[in-house]
């Protein structure tokens, strides 16, 4: 059977030629290979996504990458950058209205890969703004509220922090110790408790807690204002990781909110995870902007080092672990477009995107460990950046959710049963 058709192929073969037959259509002639976009994401995004993303790229490129050394080195941050952003309408950039952008899913997620293409903390004040303070106040809560801050916000006039992480609980939010007592009479709420591991706190105008009601112990959003008081905002000192932003706490004592400034339609732990599932998106984009970045100065720096009479990239074991990069990122960017559309029709599920922050972040550790130890002693360099990056990605890989944890929602998903906290009775 096989001899037969393979003689009635070279039978038509053959008829081809003699009849003057074309060559391969178009689709089938190999096309040239570019490893920096393997599998042709440009031709994907719509020509507003591409101009976002070079507008982003250039500003990341030009404004920020020369300040990131000496903020690392000396723990800074400069509040200028947040207005920097807002004046390119690069805040809240989902959110119709309000002096925001308006732009898609994916739009987003290619400003956060260009931000952390430079510095993980530089997309982590994005993530905060935009999908910890600017989207609770869009989706939870009231008119009022809304054209209060978020023009503000988007405009980086003001900035903005979100606290739910405690010193006790951090993936274990539903244990959250932060309490709320409802004075009817006063139109106020009491707020006591603390928070820790805040992105921007030190800084934040606005702070949006997460605590639970002593009334019926339902979970609820304060909108905190700085100058109120009992509120203090403590820095976080000596930290190895995200060093370009500032990190605090959020310390509650005996503080008044006003009724107006609750949240009226987030209650439970919805709202905040419903934050958290927007700023994972922007996160599982952002990794791998920071695994590009270490990829494309380990391939120069073993183009251009010489050992043994050869580039150090004529090593096959060199070849393969940039030949892994290209290819764990490049599935992980078209997987994050893939649920950047699925956003966008509504189709998108929480545990999509767990899966992707998981995917990112690990993939994006791995990249920049092998690019370190590739780099040789330079790679402990600064100047190189790539130690930098995996410092960063330590703390982007365990924060808004753990490697692990990520597991223990798919795991949910795909059994139906709850690995988080041991079953009752036992």
């Amino acid at each position: 059977m096989a001899l037969r058709l393979a003689a009635r192929l070279a039978r038509l073969a053959r008829s081809g030629v003699r009849c003057g037959g074309t060559g391969p259509p178009p689709a089938q002639v190999a096309a040239p290979f570019d490893w920096q976009d393997a599998l042709g994401l440009e031709s994907l995004l719509s020509s507003e996504e591409r101009l976002l993303r070079d507008t982003t790229r250039k500003y990341c490129q030009e404004r920020l990458l020369p300040r990131v050394l000496h903020a690392n080195r000396h723990e800074v941050f400069d509040r200028e950058i947040v207005t920097e952003l807002g004046e390119l309408g690069l805040l809240g950039p989902t959110i119709q209205g309000y002096g925001c952008a308006g732009t898609t899913s994916v739009g987003y997620g290619l400003v956060a890969r260009e931000l952390e293409r430079v510095d993980s903390s530089y997309r982590s004040v994005l993530s905060v703004q935009s999908s910890l303070v600017m989207f609770p106040l869009w989706a939870y809560g009231t008119p009022a509220q809304r054209q209060r801050f978020l023009p503000r916000l988007a405009r980086g006039e003001i900035v903005g922090c979100f606290g739910l992480t405690e010193p006790n609980h951090g993936s274990d939010p539903g244990r959250m110790e932060t309490r709320a007592r409802h004075n009817p009479g006063a139109g106020t709420y009491t707020l006591r408790g603390s928070k820790t591991w805040i992105t921007n706190s030190p800084i934040a105008d606005l702070c949006l807690v997460w605590a639970r009601c002593e009334e019926d112990g339902r979970v609820r959003g304060f909108l905190v204002e700085r100058g109120t008081p009992g509120l203090s905002t403590p820095k976080i000192e000596g930290k190895f990781s995200l060093r370009a932003s500032t990190t605090g706490m959020i310390l509650l004592d005996e503080v008044e909110v006003p009724e107006e400034n609750v949240l009226p339609n987030a209650e439970g732990l919805a709202g905040p995870f419903g934050c958290l599932t927007q700023a994972r998106y922007g996160i599982a984009w952002g990794a791998l902007g920071a695994a590009e970045a270490c990829l494309e100065t380990v391939r120069q720096y073993v183009l251009d080092r010489k050992q043994f009479g050869g580039p150090l990239a004529r090593n096959q074991l060199v070849q393969k672990k940039l030949a892994d990069m290209v290819t764990e990122i490049t599935l992980g960017l078209h997987a994050c477009l893939r649920l950047g559309r699925l956003k966008d029709k509504g189709r998108a599920a929480p545990e999509m995107v767990s899966m992707l922050k998981r995917n990112s972040c690990g993939k994006a550790l791995g990249i920049a460990r092998d690019a370190r130890d590739m780099l040789g002693g330079n790679g402990i360099c600064d100047e190189f950046h790539v130690i930098r990056h995996l410092m960063n990605l330590e703390a982007v890989n365990t924060y808004e959710g753990t490697h692990d944890i990520h597991a223990l929602i798919l795991g949910r998903a795909i059994t139906g049963i709850q690995a988080f906290a041991p079953a009752k009775g036992t």
